[in-house]
Order: structure tokens, then sequence, then C-alpha cells
């Protein structure tokens, strides 16, 4: 038996290792980053539980008078039940994106980027509690939602799995990105750019509150290529059983987003991408 100094042998018998798992995943030290990002949104809730309610019922209400309550863009669906579900979609997209986001470009301009980087977690730990975490919000945004808009709309389920699917699928993207942006922004005005130039278009240009096949070519085959349609189509089929684009292409593009970023939001991690100087 090999000789153990004795300081190092102290050191085993009074602090031990901590317990991992026989696949190495450190348990603990993900269930604490998580719970931080839940709890860093949770108190605050009258910003990330309320803000988004009210916006979210006052673009219902401009939207249903200047269009008419009465219009029916799909046959025997009335206007507010057919833009409930977008509005729900893009308070699910924001808060996931706000949630990562926020969260590491305010560690790394507070110079708080350490408290992250030096617990014993993984690059994959760090990006599943990430992203989780930014899932959470915005599931829980997009359900307080959903309840504050039944009154006015009468909102049905028909197709659960379709909004469990892509509510959950969009949470998750949006927290990747998030990750991503929080990761290569360096200032609020780089997250900015993000948000105006590239969240904000791509929800507002899918199909969130109007039909897609009533846009004029090229803009009608140019919303195809926007992902952002796929998850709001296949959420609002999910409610109202109607659907503009394939179900088939909107879950495969859902996989395959989540798949492409969190391998990329990996590589950041691995690599250090703007973390360490």
């Amino acid at each position: 038996m090999k000789d153990v100094p004795d300081d190092v042998a102290l050191v085993e018998a009074v602090i031990p290792p901590a317990p991992r798992d026989y696949h190495g995943v450190n348990w603990a030290g993900f269930r604490t980053l998580y719970l931080r990002e839940i709890r860093r949104f949770w108190k605050v809730g009258m910003q990330t539980l309320a803000a988004p309610v009210v916006t979210a019922l006052l673009y219902m209400m401009i939207f249903v008078v200047a269009v008419g309550a009465s219009r029916q863009p799909v046959p025997g669906i009335g206007f507010a039940t057919f833009v409930a579900p977008g509005l729900i979609m893009m308070s699910i997209l924001n808060n996931a994106f706000a949630n990562s986001s926020s969260s590491l470009l305010q560690a790394k301009m507070n110079g708080l980027i350490g408290d992250f980087l030096t617990p014993p977690l993984s690059p994959p730990e760090h990006v599943a509690a990430f992203a989780l975490g930014a899932a959470t919000r915005g599931i829980v945004v997009g359900a307080v939602t959903w309840v504050s808009v039944l009154p006015f709309t009468g909102l049905p389920i028909t197709h659960l799995w379709a909004v469990l699917y892509f509510g959950a699928g969009a949470s998750v993207i949006l927290g990747l990105l998030g990750m991503m942006a929080g990761l290569w922004a360096e200032k609020f005005d780089h997250m900015a750019v993000v948000t105006n130039f590239i969240v904000m278009p791509m929800t507002f240009l899918s199909g969130t509150f109007y039909l897609v096949e009533r846009l004029p070519e090229p803009f009608r085959t140019a919303s195809h290529f926007n992902p952002f349609f796929y998850l709001i189509d296949g959420f609002r089929y999910g409610f109202i059983g109607h659907a503009e684009g394939s179900l088939f292409t909107g879950v495969g593009v859902t996989a395959g987003l989540v798949i492409m970023l969190t391998c990329l939001c990996l590589w950041m991690f691995e690599t250090g991408y703007k973390l360490k100087t």
C-alpha cells in the first residue's frame, strides 16, 4: 500500500470527497445551480411573472379591438382564440431568453463569473442547469399567461402533446440561445442588439398575430425558413387543431435546434469562450 502523506489523509478523513454517482454527474452542484437560476427570477416575481401577463393582455386587447373580435382567421375560430396561443408562446420565448442571457451577462459584468466556473461542474452540467432554469421560467410564465387569457377566450386544448412538446422545446431553445448571447455579449448594448434585431423580429414575423398563408410572396415562403414559425404553429395546433405548416417538419426543426444549440453551448463552455482571460 502506498504511503499517504499525513496532511492528505487528515483532510480526507475530516472532509471526505463529494459523492458522485457511477456516471460521474455532480448532481448536488447541478441542483444548486438550477435552483439558483429559479430563485433569481422568483425573487422579482412582479417583473418576471406579472409584467409579461399584463403585456400579453394589452396585446390581446389592442389586436382584438383593432381587428374585430368577430373576425375568424380560421373557420370556426374567433380572432381572440387564434391570437392567444401566439401571445403565450411569445411570453415563453422572451422570458426563457431573458433568464439565461441576463444571468450570464450580469455575472460577467459584475466580475462574478468565477462563481460558476470554480465549483466542480462540467460543461454539460453548466449547460443543463442554465437551460433548464431558463426553460422553467418560460414555462411558468407561459402557464400564468394561459390562465390569464382563459376568461377572455375560453382557450381549448385539443392536442396536449403538441402544447407540451412545442412549449417545452421553445423554452429550451430560447434558453440555449440566451446562454450563447450571454456568453458572447460584453455589455448590455450587445444584448440589446440580439434582442432587437434577432429575437423580436423572428417572433413577430412568425405568425404570432396572423396567418402566414395570407402573406404575399416572397414573404410567405420566407416565413417557412423562420424556425420560430414552426414553434408557434405547432403550439397553436395544440390548442385550436389547425396548423399552417407541416407538423412533422416542426417536430424535426424543434429537436434539431435543441441538439445544435446544445452542442454550441457545450463548445463555448468547454473552450471558455469569453469566460477565461
